[in-house]
C-alpha cells in the first residue's frame, strides 16, 4: 500500500515537473535550449532531459537544430485549439463587464474584429435614463470609434492595411496614424461623436494566450456626463479589466496595466 501511495505521489510530481517545462514556453520564442530551460525551471539536468524525452515522444515538444532547441509540439497545439474553440468569449467576459458596469454606471460592451468591421459580442446597457447602446450583433467599420481604433492600434498594421480598412471613407489617415500611436502609449482609446452625436466612448484591448489581439472592451456614455476626468478613470478601469480577461484567455504576465 505504501509503495502504491509513493508511486502515486511520484507520478503527480512528474506531471507537475512536466507542466513546469511546458509553461516555460512563451509566445514569440524561437525555441529554448536545455541550458535556457534549466534557468526557467527548478529541475536537475538529468530530470529535465528525461522529461523532455517523454514530452517529445508524446508530441508535446519537438527538437531541432544545433545547439538543439525545443519548441512546443503538435499535441500542445491540439490542446490549445480544443480549448480556444470551446471558449464562449461573451460568457468568459461577464465578470469583467459586470465590474465595469457597476463602477461606471454606463453601457459596457465587448467587441471582436471581423475583417474591416468590429462586432458587438456582448453588452450591458446603462440603467440611466440618458444612455447609449449599440446592441449585440451590431456592426461598424473598425476604423470608426474607440473600440475599433484601439484594435487597430494594437494590431501593428502596415500603412496599406490601414488604408484598406478606411477605403471609401473620408478620413485623414495621417491623423489616424498619430492617434493610433497615442492610443498605444496610453493603453486605451477615446472617441467623441464618432458614431452617435453626443456620445463618448472609451475602449481598451485584450489579448489571447499567444499575445495576439483578441478584441476590446468599451464604455459608452453621454458627453454631458462623461468628461475628461471620467474618460481617464474609465480608461484605467478598462485596462485593469482587459488584463483580467487576457489572463482568463491564457495570457501570461498580464498585470493591471496589461503588461
Amino acid at each position: 500500500m505504501n509503495q502504491k501511495g509513493n508511486g502515486g505521489a511520484e507520478g503527480v510530481r512528474a506531471v507537475d515537473r512536466a507542466l513546469q517545462i511546458l509553461l516555460a514556453f512563451t509566445h514569440g520564442q524561437q525555441g529554448l535550449t536545455v541550458g535556457e530551460l534549466l534557468g526557467l525551471v527548478d529541475l536537475s539536468r538529468p530530470t529535465l532531459y528525461r522529461l523532455l524525452y517523454t514530452l517529445e515522444r508524446n508530441g508535446f515538444v519537438s527538437a531541432s537544430g544545433e545547439p538543439q532547441r525545443f519548441r512546443l509540439g503538435p499535441a500542445a497545439a491540439r490542446i490549445s485549439h480544443a480549448w480556444t474553440s470551446s471558449l464562449d468569449i461573451a460568457a468568459l467576459a461577464q465578470p469583467m463587464l459586470k465590474r465595469l458596469w457597476d463602477k461606471t454606471g454606463e453601457t459596457v460592451a465587448l467587441f471582436v474584429r471581423q475583417g474591416d468591421y468590429r462586432i458587438c459580442a456582448a453588452e450591458l446597457p446603462s440603467a440611466q435614463p440618458l444612455s447609449f447602446k449599440r446592441g449585440v450583433g451590431s456592426r461598424e467599420r473598425i476604423v470608426l470609434g474607440a473600440s475599433g481604433r484601439v484594435m487597430l492600434a494594437f494590431e501593428s498594421l502596415q500603412k496599406e492595411e490601414l488604408e484598406a480598412s478606411a477605403r471609401g471613407l473620408d478620413l485623414d489617415l495621417a491623423a489616424i496614424e498619430r492617434e493610433l500611436a497615442q492610443i498605444r502609449r496610453r493603453g486605451y482609446a477615446v472617441s467623441r461623436n464618432a458614431l452617435i452625436q453626443g456620445a463618448v466612448a472609451v475602449a481598451a484591448p485584450f489579448f489571447d494566450g499567444a499575445g495576439r489581439l483578441h478584441g476590446a472592451l468599451g464604455v459608452f456614455g453621454p458627453s454631458v456626463r462623461v468628461h475628461a476626468a471620467e474618460t481617464e478613470a474609465f480608461g484605467q478601469q478598462l485596462i485593469e479589466e482587459c488584463a483580467a480577461l487576457s489572463r482568463a484567455l491564457g495570457a501570461r504576465g498580464m498585470g493591471p496595466g496589461g503588461e
